[in-house]
């Protein structure tokens, strides 16, 4: 009896041991989580206005927060200095409204301005980050500061004076600098949002369809690629990833069947279909662009520099193609968020992409060292949930809309505050238990 019940007590302190662990490892999940839930009581807002404007807001930051993704594998930290990248896209934008190329074909063009000038700035904050490892993320911050700096004395001062430009669209009143907020044409707003776009409710079947489709072929493939043991199980186990995804996108679907409440909130949504195939072909890229060379590289770089040498690897080459890349995808990503505003403003607009890219991932269970598509997903949901309710919630609970909009600000660092702790906090505590074994 007393072998049994040390046993059982072995068990039960391995579950607590596991639960304890997986609660540290999440906690700004299950804190962000509980603080969106109550901003949602609080507020009174129906679930419909919360669905339709998250949906908004997925379609509209998703692809920005993606472009932090590859120097986090590179061992680079959090790239503070995507900022470059969307200054960048928003010149392209400029330079558009200046020459009046509307609709998918200016945003092209833009895209085309803004390439060249991501990869070069990119490429010097690269050869910064090199002169600066294990720095990185202070480095890319106090670098966005400097770049912002410098945009804004070339678009107030040098634009009109060195620079020519006689368009009063754009230009101050007294012919010398660009305007604070400038106003895309009508072609160019929403405009590849414009081009398709369907109910959340549909979107939600096309999408389980898709993916239990996706789901069976892979799962077919890996069947018969294990030809030595044709094991069912180890090839279901390899894709319950999008095996849950596809049960939870039909479990959304038949509760909408027993609930009229929820599948109007789906019915009232919006999605931007080719804004997601935009979003979900960056995210075949990034799966295809791993398994080459210089993204098994990226990968070997970031896990240890030193290993990376030793196999002939050119670390500091591969770390500032992680950037160029990031950058590159920041400017694009960036255009994708203000053709979905349909404004921006010139001197401020970038200024937080950097630091809400950064929370939304964080948010999402992501690290200094360590990020995921689908944390960079769930991310997006839960802080861009807070960013819906916040100011609501404020005003019903304080009579002071304001106070939502400071909390949401003070979510947004403290955020990024506590995950580096908690990081910190977590590599010390494995340092520690390596020591001791």
């Amino acid at each position: 009896m007393s072998h049994k019940s040390s046993n059982n007590s072995e068990h039960y302190k391995k579950i607590v041991s596991y639960a304890k662990n997986a609660m540290l490892s999440n906690l700004v999940i299950v804190l962000f989580l509980v603080i969106s839930i109550l901003g949602f009581v609080f507020s009174n807002t129906s679930f419909s206005f919360l669905l339709s404007q998250l949906t908004i807001r997925i379609t509209r930051n998703l692809f920005l927060i993606l472009s932090l993704i590859i120097p986090v594998l590179a061992g680079m930290g959090l790239n503070f200095s995507i900022v470059l990248g969307a200054m960048a896209g928003q010149i392209g934008l400029i330079m558009i409204t200046h020459w009046h190329f509307d609709g998918i074909a200016g945003l092209l063009l833009a895209a085309v301005i803004s390439s060249p000038i991501s990869l070069v700035l990119g490429y010097f904050a690269g050869r910064l980050f090199n002169k600066t490892k294990g720095q990185e993320m202070i480095t890319g911050m106090i670098l966005g500061f400097f770049a912002v700096g410098l945009y804004d004395l070339i678009l107030l001062y040098l634009v009109g004076k060195v620079i020519p430009m006689n368009n009063p669209e754009l230009i101050l009143s007294d012919g010398v600098g660009i305007k604070n907020t400038i106003e895309l044409h009508e072609k160019t707003k929403s405009a590849l949002d414009k081009i398709w776009n369907i109910s959340l409710y549909d979107f939600v079947i096309y999408a389980a369809i898709v993916m239990l489709i996706l789901t069976g072929c892979k799962i077919v493939r890996d069947y018969l690629r294990d030809k030595k043991q044709r094991n069912v199980t180890s090839a279901f186990s390899t894709n319950t990833g999008l095996i849950i995804g596809a049960v939870l996108l039909w479990a959304a679907v038949l509760l909408s069947t027993m609930n009229k409440g929820f599948k109007i909130a789906l019915l009232f949504s919006r999605v931007p279909v080719v804004t997601v195939l935009v979003i979900t072909a960056l995210c075949l890229f990034f799966a295809f662009f791993m398994r080459t060379k210089i993204g098994q590289s990226i990968r070997t770089v970031g896990q240890d520099m030193n290993v990376a040498r030793a196999a002939g690897i050119h670390c500091n080459s591969v770390r500032i193609v992680a950037i160029m890349l990031s950058t590159l995808l920041a400017g694009w990503g960036q255009l994708i968020f203000i053709q979905d505003m349909g404004n921006f403003n010139t001197y401020s607009s970038h200024e937080q992409v950097g630091t809400f890219a950064i929370a939304a991932l964080l948010v999402g269970g992501a690290s200094v060292s360590k990020a995921t598509i689908w944390q960079a997903l769930l991310g997006v949901i839960l802080f861009h949930t807070l960013f819906i309710v916040s100011p609501i919630a404020g005003k019903n609970l304080f009579n002071d809309a304001q106070i939502g909009e400071y909390f949401r600000v003070f979510v947004s660092y403290g955020v990024i505050g506590l995950s580096l702790v908690l990081h910190g906090w977590k590599k010390a505590r494995d340092a520690n238990k390596q020591n001791q074994t």
